[in-house]
């Protein structure tokens, strides 16, 4: 038969080539005549089921009943009812005469005693998903008796099929007839076809071809019984052999078998009506019933009961049957999440059933649904997708990444929402690394630039660290021009403590990205001012960090002396042994408020997960393998050839030349609007070079540059995204001159003075010159000659 059927289909016969499906392999079980195959379609590969039924007489009455079944699966639709695709009938002649085989096709399914059989379900959850396959049955059944008033006469363990997400559904609808129960002019049998059933199946009205009675029953009657012999086979594990069997009652539930045995009662009119079954019985009111149908009727409930249960379902999906839950509760999930009509919790949900799947399942049926819900505007939606980053980040590609997901993600650094700024910046440590050059030093450096001078002190202190694990994604003209400004100018100077301590860990774990020029002449007199930091923790870190650099100054030193010139100039944190060079983030959630004195240091993490700063954080750099390190480079990066010019760029650091500055050295550029330092008590003849400096006898143009008010520097900060925001700001290498001391008259400090690198900043309160002064007239000169005089003179005319 089976060979038979292959060749029919592969067009051995008139017509019989224009089946647009394929048969496969066929099930050992189906109802009555007809067999049962898996199937395919040609124009996709979905798969299907065929069931077919063959005849050698055109006129056998198993093919007229066929037809009807072919009719009435046709034209009856219900979700709990085998779904209809295609049917033919193929007439095919051999040596023996005339053949004729009717094919039907529906959505692919398999026997119900095959899956049980596959499920091996046991204890509350095998009576868990019997209750919700009796309950779907049920509905089947009362849709056809008390809403269509159709008979199905034959409903049993072989007319219920079970689809791929493991539904139960009804179908062998050769015997279904309309119930003429009603009509008084009504003669002869009401089933034609009842003859098809087997006399095992068959109530007692029927068995006698009682027709007068059956008319008189309600429309149930026959159905409700074959519901009972369901039930009996269904929990004996057996096919009913005869109707005897049905009184044996020892498997069947205590909370069902009332409900059993009034299925089948002797009187037909006693019969419980299977609309009356879904509603009464205990049996059905179980977890797996009510998580269906709570998903199932989504859209009709409101807010907080969706909120309740999204909350509840994690939990729910450890106590019901794994099958259940990837077959049928998963795909109800998905399906509510694109559509909408499930709240963010759901997420959680989906994540935890989906780490039950396989890769290759996780990749096509989580990831898809998760890469749709970053396009919602939902706030709730994009706060749930950034929190659990982590559990995904890592399955998705490179390209899904950069093209996809990103553009959506990146809107997030703009949110008027704190909370979703600081997830969005915390979501690129697993983005970053997927991220094209043109996204990540165009776009996402532009809008770090941003977040460094953020209302929020959380969100400054962890810019400066995603930067600082983010560099080695960098290119070298991107790290030359970025990442000493952003940490000097901006971290180094932030008023939140923990930001500046997060600015001196992330100079010392990308040491490896600087020569010996740049730590001589940039960083060192950056960070020697936070020696007299007003934190404990920040001071630490410094001394730490001085200690680093210096040791990186001294082997370059060393190298130079042995003649190995070819790494002396740049070596970097690899030659720092013991030194791992990582970076945590520094904080939670925008908790940390008050005043820079009251914030508390950055804490030490062994985990990618902010934690929440406490005052007991330990000093120095963070060593811990949790995270993804930042790169090492070798000691040679930038001493054998020049650095690449840095291209033209709008990631908001400005252009910084890669040699030293000509410009001025101003210890004011950046510092306008933050507290100024808690300065010692300078010696003697310190206090007479800075005094010097500080009066009032400078020409006025260098005065004038040096003291530069707020609203220049807020000026600078509202330029169009395209400036160059770092231009104004960043702090230019002093010249390197041999020449003599000479204490200049100027506020400014000059390039040549060799106090510019290390001199602490000037205080907040100026004195101006009498030139500038209000009410008193020019009389300038005079100081001017004074001030000359004692500079000719020994130290003492200075006091």
């Amino acid at each position: 038969m089976f060979n038979f059927l292959k060749g029919v289909v592969g067009g051995s016969g008139g017509g019989q080539k224009d089946l647009p499906y394929n048969i496969g392999d066929p099930y050992p079980s189906a109802w009555s005549s007809w067999s049962h195959f898996r199937g395919t379609s040609k124009d996709d590969g979905s798969p299907v089921s065929i069931f077919s039924l063959s005849g050698s007489n055109p006129q056998d009455g198993r093919l007229a009943a066929g037809r009807n079944g072919v009719k009435r699966l046709r034209t009856v639709r219900h979700p709990n009812i085998l779904s209809f695709l295609y049917s033919t009938e193929v007439e095919t002649v051999d040596g023996s005469g005339t053949k004729v085989t009717i094919y039907i096709v529906t959505e692919p399914a398999m026997p119900l005693s095959e899956k049980i059989k596959e499920l091996s379900l046991e204890g509350t959850q095998r009576d868990e998903y019997y209750a919700w396959g009796l309950h779907q049955i049920a509905k089947a059944v009362s849709f056809l008796n008390n809403d269509c008033k159709l008979v199905h006469g034959n409903v049993c363990l072989e007319s219920v099929v079970v689809t791929q997400t493991l539904d139960w559904k009804l179908h062998a609808f050769d015997v279904l007839s309309e119930y003429d129960g009603t009509s008084g002019t009504a003669t002869g049998p009401m089933l034609p076809y009842e003859w098809l059933v087997g006399s095992q199946y068959k109530s007692v009205e029927l068995a006698k071809s009682d027709w007068v009675a059956i008319r008189k029953s309600p429309p149930w009657a026959i159905d409700s019984w074959g519901l009972g012999c369901l039930i009996y086979e269904i929990f004996s594990g057996m096919k009913l052999g005869k109707t005897e069997e049905l009184r044996n009652t020892a498997s069947i539930p205590k909370s069902l078998l009332p409900d059993y045995q009034r299925l089948l009662s002797s009187t037909p009119s006693r019969r419980l009506n299977a609309s009356k079954l879904i509603e009464n019985s205990e049996y059905f009111q179980n977890k797996l019933v009510d998580t269906i149908h709570f998903m199932e009727i989504l859209s009709l409930k409101d807010s907080v009961e969706k909120d309740t249960f999204f909350r509840k379902l994690p939990n729910l999906t450890e106590q019901l049957p794994r099958q259940i839950v990837l077959k049928k509760l998963f795909p109800l999930l998905t399906s509510a999440l694109e559509y909408g009509s499930a709240a963010a919790p759901a997420l959680t949900a989906l994540l935890k059933i989906g780490s039950w799947l396989s890769a290759e399942e996780y990749t096509l049926k989580v990831l898809p649904t998760i890469i749709k819900l970053f396009a919602s505007n939902d706030r709730a939606i994009r706060v749930a997708l950034l929190q659990h980053i982590d559990q995904y980040g890592e399955s998705l590609s490179a390209r899904v990444v950069d093209e996809q997901v990103y553009p959506h993600v990146a809107t997030g650094f703009v949110d008027t929402s704190s909370i979703l700024r600081e997830l969005t910046l915390k979501s690129m440590l697993i983005m970053a690394p997927k991220l094209s050059q043109r996204n990540l030093s165009g776009s996402l450096l532009k809008y770090l630039s941003k977040l460094q001078v953020d209302e929020e002190p959380a969100i400054r202190t962890n810019t400066t660290i995603l930067l600082g694990n983010i560099a080695s994604f960098l290119n070298d003209g991107t790290r030359k021009r970025v990442l000493i400004n952003a940490f000097t100018v901006r971290a180094l100077r932030d008023t939140f403590s923990p930001a500046r301590g997060a600015g001196v860990m992330a100079l010392c774990a990308t040491s490896s990205y600087y020569d010996t020029t740049e730590i001589a002449t940039r960083i060192l007199p950056n960070i020697v001012v936070l020696t007299i930091d007003p934190d404990s923790d920040v001071r630490s870190k410094v001394f730490q960090a001085v200690d680093q650099f210096m040791q990186i100054l001294k082997q370059s030193n060393e190298k130079s002396n042995a003649g190995d010139t070819a790494h002396a100039g740049s070596l970097g944190l690899a030659s720092m042994p013991g030194n791992a060079g990582l970076l945590e983030w520094a904080m939670s959630s925008l908790t940390l408020k008050g005043k820079p004195s009251d914030q508390a240091p950055i804490a030490a993490s062994n985990s990618v997960r902010p934690v929440t700063t406490t005052t007991a954080a330990s000093s120095g750099l963070i060593e811990t393998p949790s995270m993804a390190p930042v790169r090492v480079s070798s000691s040679s990066d930038f001493a054998d050839a020049p650095a690449p010019p840095s291209p033209t760029s709008t990631d908001g650091w400005g252009e910084i030349e890669n040699g030293i500055h000509e410009e001025q050295y101003s210890d004011k550029d950046g510092w306008d609007d933050i507290e100024p330092l808690e300065e010692p008590k300078p010696s003697s003849v310190l206090a007479n070079i800075q005094a010097a400096q500080k009066r009032p006898v400078s020409q006025p143009k260098p005065q004038a540059t040096s003291l530069r008010s707020k609203s220049t520097v807020k000026a600078v900060s509202t330029k169009d995204e395209d400036d160059d925001l770092w231009g104004s700001i960043a702090v230019p290498t002093p010249k390197i001159a041999s020449k003599s001391l000479k204490v200049k008259t100027s506020g400014a400090v000059e390039d040549d003075d060799p106090w510019a690198a290390i001199a602490a900043p000037p205080p907040t309160t100026k004195v101006k010159p009498l030139s500038a002064g209000r009410g008193r007239g020019t009389k300038a000169a005079a100081p001017k000659l004074g001030a000359q005089r004692i500079n000719r003179t020994s130290s003492s005319g200075m006091q």
